[in-house]
């Protein structure tokens, strides 16, 4: 596994993990899997979960040692895919097929579904969604050369 990961994220993983071994014998319960994986910014669903369990035959009362853990942290890490999710949820909320939404609709999104953002989280003066971990405005450069300010997003539709 150390092939797929940096010894960066294996000792991040292994501290979370840590915390969750209670009895310090390098294992952790397969009910708090969920709970470490997430922790760690992993999206997993329960259904997902239990498939990973079922693919190393464990139990939801089983236990797993680090090994198992990180096999499954890679797994689920390559089958997320943040962009593809976006763009998914994007395509929904752009019912006219327009290929933008307005930043006040995807305002309207952002504080009133899922892990709602304030409004303040969810406003900027350039129309974009707030991220400090982005290096690029969502705002294309073709929507804005199109003179699209009141958008939050743009994207191609093939």
């Amino acid at each position: 596994m150390a092939k797929f990961l940096s010894q960066d994220q294996i000792n991040e993983y292994k501290e979370c993990f840590s915390l969750y071994d209670k009895e310090q014998r390098g294992r952790i319960k397969a009910n708090d899997l969920i709970v470490v994986m997430r922790c760690l910014g992993a999206s997993p669903t329960p259904g997902e979960v239990g498939r990973h369990l079922q693919d190393h035959k464990l139990d939801k009362n089983a236990e797993l040692d680090f090994s198992t853990f990180l096999t499954i942290m890679h797994k689920q890490m390559q089958q997320e895919e943040p962009p593809t999710e976006i763009l998914s949820a994007m395509l929904m909320i752009d019912k006219e097929k327009k290929g933008y939404i307005a930043a006040e609709e995807l305002r309207s999104k952002l504080t009133n579904l899922g892990e709602r953002l304030t409004h303040k989280e969810a406003s900027k003066e350039n129309g974009s969604v707030p991220n400090e971990r982005r290096e690029e405005p969502i705002l294309s450069p073709a929507a804005r050369q199109k003179g699209h300010q009141n958008l939050a997003i743009q994207w191609t539709i093939s």
